[in-house]
């Protein structure tokens, strides 16, 4: 599935990750995410993978959601949906201060779907990140 998201936005170039990354993520020692699975008809057919940040602002630990993915066969059951409130629940059961994600811009129907379910998509914003051969180099910069 995590491989289905990767096609659908476009970025299979930058999937990477192998499934033993997956499971030391998850069930390591040091568990970097979560994830809740979806089922239909007895099968899984979608995931939320999401861990813990911080708002300094806030001062409390927000949730964010790496990845939300419904097998395009389960699309428009609800299953999204039921992830989102199941994660909001989460958010609130553990007293975070905010619960959010990124879209990619071009990704009109999860906009609206989001939009929604009452999540506002921030215009201001911009994600920085820095990877691979770049982040060798920024480490080691003096």
């Amino acid at each position: 599935m995590m491989r289905g998201l990767a096609e659908y936005e476009h970025l299979t170039h930058l999937f990477i990750a192998r499934e033993e990354d997956l499971h030391d993520a998850l069930f390591g020692p040091r568990p970097a995410a979560e994830c809740l699975v979806a089922e239909a008809a007895g099968t899984v057919a979608g995931y939320a993978l999401f861990f813990h940040n911080y708002s300094t602002f806030l001062g409390r630990k927000g949730l964010y959601l790496e990845d939300l993915y419904v097998h395009p066969d389960r699309r428009g059951q609800g299953l999204g949906k039921r992830l989102l409130k199941a994660l909001a629940a989460l958010a609130v059961e553990r007293r975070c201060g905010r619960f959010e994600w990124s879209v990619l811009d071009w990704n009109q129907p999860a906009i609206d779907f989001y939009q929604s379910m009452g999540a506002e998509v921030l215009p201001d914003w911009r994600i920085v990140r820095v990877t691979g051969a770049a982040l060798e180099g920024l480490a080691r910069k003096p």
